[in-house]
């Protein structure tokens, strides 16, 4: 009784140390695996399992409680679709303030599978028509009202969410490339080459709301960290931007916070006081990205 109560320690302190342990409880929040992989238990093998914080890390096999990987991975998947209840997410982003630090390029790189050349968000340098002067605009998907990009999908691997959410479904994409030519921010790329770590990543389940993993001949794009939208975090490039460039949140609530200076103000009002505009708002796309000026009063 003893040796085997023993056993169950070692194994709780070792979940705990992955820190995939819920607080003040012993049950696993989310860990990944390959079920073929259970039969290396017997021979000590290492296999690979997705912590919460989203790193690919091997343990030995005998350490993981075995748990039903395809029911999980489908509710998981459903979950992805849905959305959160009651949501409406838009993101403001202050041109005045952005310095091309790019960290919101590299962050969000740096976890979904992305290759230098590859961008959810990119950071254009841009030049003001009137007086000359140039600027720098980060520009990811924006998550459209009305998302040419989804009428024109022939299986429904892309889709808009009830929180205003537009994502894409790589184990249902395949690699037509029509959402790419129908949306006109020109927010979307072809996974043409194997995606980046995609031998560490290939025995991962597949999670929508994050996209990883990645997989060639399928479409990627932003998603405004849907995954951490689930955990109420801010989304990666929001959290990583060190000048306050960006600002998210709830638009049916109508407040949106800073992700550099955690100040949170009213959206309706953010917009208002700044000319906020939307690009390409002439397309009747409906956008919930919406820009500041780079040069007004109120910086």
């Amino acid at each position: 009784m003893d040796r085997e109560k023993s056993n169950k320690n070692t194994r709780r302190d070792f979940i705990k140390k992955l820190g995939i342990v819920g607080a003040g409880t012993a049950t696993v929040a989310t860990v990944y695996f390959d079920k073929n992989d259970l039969k290396a238990q017997k021979n000590g093998k290492k296999i690979k399992v997705l912590t919460t914080d989203k790193k690919v890390v091997e343990v030995d096999a005998s350490d993981i409680v075995p748990v039903n990987t395809e029911v999980e991975t489908d509710k998981m998947q459903h979950r992805g679709r849905v959305g959160l209840v009651g949501k409406k997410f838009a993101m403001v982003i202050d041109l005045a303030k952005c310095k091309n630090a790019r960290k919101c390029m590299h962050s969000c790189q740096a976890v979904h599978q992305l290759k230098p050349e590859q961008h959810h968000i990119n950071v254009l340098e841009m030049e003001d028509e009137v007086n000359g002067a140039t600027y720098f605009m980060p520009k990811p998907c924006m998550h459209c009202d009305e998302p040419q990009c989804v009428s024109v999908c022939p299986v429904g691997a892309t889709f808009k969410r009830q929180d205003g959410l537009v994502l894409i479904d790589n184990e249902m994409c395949i690699g037509c490339r029509f959402c790419i030519a129908a949306c006109p921010y020109s927010a979307r790329s072809f996974n043409w080459t194997d995606p980046k770590d995609a031998e560490k990543y290939k025995d991962v389940p597949y999670d929508i709301e994050l996209n990883v993993p990645q997989k060639l001949g399928t479409v990627t794009k932003c998603a405004f960290s849907a995954d951490r939208l689930r955990e109420d975090k801010l989304p990666y490039c929001v959290s990583a931007c060190p000048n306050g460039v960006f600002y998210f949140g709830d638009s049916n609530e109508d407040f949106v916070t800073n992700g550099t200076t955690k100040k949170t103000v009213r959206l309706s009002k953010l917009l208002k006081n700044n000319s906020a505009y939307t690009l390409l708002a002439e397309l009747g796309t409906k956008p919930n990205v919406f820009y500041l000026p780079p040069n007004r009063e109120n910086k």
